[in-house]
């Protein structure tokens, strides 16, 4: 179900409009998000899979790439992909890390997670998750807060 308002409200992001690139709606996206957080924070495998899209692109942390056709691929290496740190980007994707790309799909974290729709108004779905990309993103974090870039987090109070 679209919702309208949501859609106008929120269908920027990164690259452009949610629903130009992708041919589905910004609500979509973040009902996906929103399945996808749900599924990460209780460690569902079944729902993961569920938000899953095959063919599925895994790209290792060395760039090692794997083409997981079927569904048994992916379940036979479900906790490599799937690992800890990939389960903690998914926790936390919402539409504020979307980048969208025409044509392609969208992704969050430096290509860390690619998501793409299969027809006009369809809902989005994993479709690569590359720890190489996580990897870079996380080095990316760590040198922006050591050069300063980051943001300092208010002084608790000792009462």
């Amino acid at each position: 179900m679209r919702d309208e308002r949501f859609d106008l409200a929120h269908d920027s992001a990164d690259g452009g409009a949610i629903s130009c690139a992708t041919g589905t709606t910004a609500s979509q996206f973040d009902r996906a998000f929103a399945s996808i957080r749900a599924a990460a924070k209780a460690r569902d495998k079944a729902a993961i899979l569920d938000q899953t899209g095959l063919p599925l692109l895994y790209i290792d942390a060395a760039g090692n790439r794997k083409q997981l056709t079927a569904p048994e691929d992916v379940d036979a290496i479900f906790s490599e992909v799937f690992d800890d740190n990939v389960l903690a980007l998914l926790r936390e994707v919402d539409l504020d890390a979307l980048t969208v790309v025409p044509d392609e799909g969208a992704f969050v974290k430096l290509g860390s997670v690619w998501l793409v729709v299969d027809r006009d108004g369809g809902r989005p779905r994993i479709v690569t998750v590359n720890k190489q990309a996580l990897g870079e993103a996380a080095s990316a974090v760590r040198e922006q807060a050591q050069a300063g870039g980051g943001t300092e987090a208010p002084a608790k109070s000792s009462e």
